[in-house]
């Protein structure tokens, strides 16, 4: 009798250790689907236009609905994506996703200064939710280098103008031209479309078509940065 109870004894801690190795190894498939799944959308994405994303979809139900069309990079004025550029990530073309240099000087000047560089705006607007959170910073961060890897630059840039917010309800560079000025988006001319890269830090409480003194202003130092990238060659990643 003893010893039958020592066997039943040394079996119990065996038998308290599986259900673990079970959630384990269910936990573990559910990581690599997910990172399956993200991959496939990613790839998906190189060829198929976002229909929508996760903002534009959360503000479609808020407003009853967003001016939203989509327009291949080949129909918008290369004056508004060096705009673009200008305003948002001065080095795309050369960085891979994160501006180093940004972000040092983000870390020194505390939250006066943000550091997302166009390819990481891209990730969140398409991919992920908006709002400051480590969750997401750190879902931003991983994916990324994904994007950065299989999209080219001149794909992110399309996107990213495709799908960022330029004012209330008015999602993307086909409806922010028509809105704004009533011209389609490669009818932009130079000091429209900068005055469009001018609102994208804040599009609710600015307008390019009634622009305050301020946005004139960066407006026409955001002009003034797009012709330099054009002279110094840093738009050749995303010009054909």
């Amino acid at each position: 009798m003893p010893k039958r109870s020592t066997k039943s004894d040394a079996r119990t801690p065996r038998r308290r250790l599986q259900p673990l190795r079970v959630l384990r190894r269910w936990a573990l498939r559910g990581v690599l689907g997910a990172v399956a799944i993200l991959t496939l959308w990613i790839l998906a994405y190189v060829v198929i236009n976002p229909p929508t994303t996760p903002y534009m979809a959360a503000e479609s139900r808020r407003l009853g609905g967003i001016d939203h069309e989509w327009v291949p990079m080949s129909g918008i004025a290369p004056v508004m994506a060096r705009a673009a550029v200008a305003a948002e990530d001065a080095d795309y073309c050369l960085h891979w996703g994160f501006d180093m240099g940004a972000i040092r000087a983000a870390l020194e000047e505390g939250a006066n200064r943000g550091a997302s560089t166009i390819s990481q705006q891209t990730v969140k607007n398409v991919f992920l939710w908006q709002g400051r959170s480590w969750p997401r910073k750190a879902l931003e961060a991983l994916i990324t280098p994904a994007v950065e890897a299989v999209w080219s630059k001149r794909r992110i840039l399309e996107v990213y103008l495709n799908v960022a917010e330029f004012g209330e309800g008015v999602f993307g560079i086909d409806a922010a031209a028509h809105d704004a000025f009533g011209v389609t988006p490669d009818q932009l001319t130079a000091a429209q479309a900068a005055a469009l890269a001018a609102v994208l830090p804040n599009p609710k409480e600015r307008s390019a078509a009634q622009p305050s003194g301020f946005l004139r202003e960066r407006a026409a130092s955001i002009r003034s940065g797009a012709a330099t990238i054009a002279a110094d060659g840093r738009d050749d990643c995303f010009e054909s």
